[in-house]
């Protein structure tokens, strides 16, 4: 059961991630760890949200924004092998951030949504090659490098403006602390994710002309609280708990931030920034009903701040319910599907006031494991 439900976990968590920050996209989970013997599996998750607003032009009308945000899938691998009764090695492929931004082309303002056609989107794919050693009292230590790729496209039409970045690849580390009681399926693992910062060069597109620049966005440190216990026969309570330093992350091209006197165009603030960091919280229970089948629910929760947010990014907290189940199709073979209900927090947008309010969205995951 205990392998069954940690792979129920992740995958509930994870199911159309919609994530602190708004570009988070992976909970960077190392559950696979834990797997027994030699282990891979294969993941992909897919999330629709429904993301609008609208901005008062008093006596002129509300014109609505449309929706924003459009669906996007994932794909993760990860393959475990056992090399020792003291030692594991894992390797993990994720995509840990990503966005897609997309407002429906609208008339000029009053008419229109100010941000009409503005189109942005961040990719990225993550490498991480851990580490475990088991201690004879139940106790284990990992770590690992995590090699990280990065890129990101922009345009606004309001503005003129237009940006591309280089595909930029660099590195952090992962280390943490687990301890388990298999008597009672019980574990508790602790994970620091470290900061990566990627060094980009850019194109930037400007009514002043075409400007080449290079600028720095650091994608956060994190650190990750997994657990779970046996509390009844077939029964798991099981969570996490993951902050996230946000503040670290900005995008600030040279061109769209620095005034004419320091060399740039525009002398707006960030493209995208973050005045808070968040903790993320999932709690839920897992059920064996029989030798094959298994099913779990879970619940999220994360923080509504009530500040300002970006008008690429413009949610503030969740709350979520996920529900999962695993058939173990043969000795060997299991497979998790998961589905998830976002309820994605009001929130109101720099500089324009947009009102973005009843926002929320489903999301979808399947996992296959191989147990070999």
């Amino acid at each position: 059961m205990k392998r069954v439900m940690t792979s129920m976990a992740a995958l509930a968590i994870g199911a159309g991630a919609a994530h602190a920050g708004g570009v988070e996209r992976s909970t960077q989970s190392v559950g696979i760890l834990f797997e027994q013997g030699n282990y891979g599996e294969v993941s992909f998750g897919a999330f629709n949200p429904d993301v609008s607003g609208s901005v008062s032009y008093g006596p002129f009308g509300n014109p609505s924004s449309g929706d924003m945000a459009p669906g996007y899938g994932t794909v993760s691998l990860g393959y475990k092998q056992h090399l020792s009764d003291q030692w594991d090695l894992a390797v993990i492929f994720d995509q840990p951030i990503g966005a897609k931004v997309n407002y429906p082309a609208q008339p000029a303002p009053p008419a229109g949504y100010p941000l009409g056609g503005s189109q942005a989107s961040i990719k990225s794919a993550a490498i991480t090659a851990l580490l475990r050693y088991k201690m004879p009292n139940n106790v284990s230590f990992y770590g690992g490098v995590r090699s990280e790729s990065a890129s990101g496209k922009v345009s606004l039409p309001f503005l003129n403006y237009k940006m591309k970045t280089s595909d930029e690849t660099d590195f952090g580390y992962v280390v943490g602390v687990a301890w388990e009681k298999p008597e009672i399926a019980a574990r508790v693992a602790l994970t620091y994710n470290s900061k990566i910062t990627h060094d980009f060069s850019a194109t930037e597109e400007t009514v002043a002309g075409t400007f080449n620049s290079n600028f720095e966005t650091t994608v956060p440190e994190s650190v990750n609280l997994e657990f779970q216990t046996g509390i009844m026969k077939d029964t798991l309570l099981m969570g996490s708990v993951r902050w996230v330093h946000w503040t670290q992350f900005d995008i600030s091209p040279n061109a769209y931030t620095q005034s004419p006197l320091n060399g740039g165009v525009y002398g707006q603030g960030a493209l995208v920034e973050y005045t808070d960091n968040t903790i993320t919280y999932n709690l839920g229970v897992g059920r064996r009903f029989n030798d094959q089948w298994s099913g779990a629910i879970m619940f999220g929760y994360e923080k509504h701040t009530g500040k300002p947010t970006g008008n690429l990014g413009p949610t503030d907290g969740f709350k979520s319910v996920s529900l999962a189940a695993s058939y173990q199709a043969t000795q060997n073979i299991k497979v998790t599907g998961g589905v998830r209900y976002v309820d994605i927090g009001d929130a109101t947008t720099n500089g324009i006031n947009g009102d973005f309010t009843g926002n929320d969205g489903w999301g979808a995951g399947l996992r296959v494991g191989i147990n070999f």
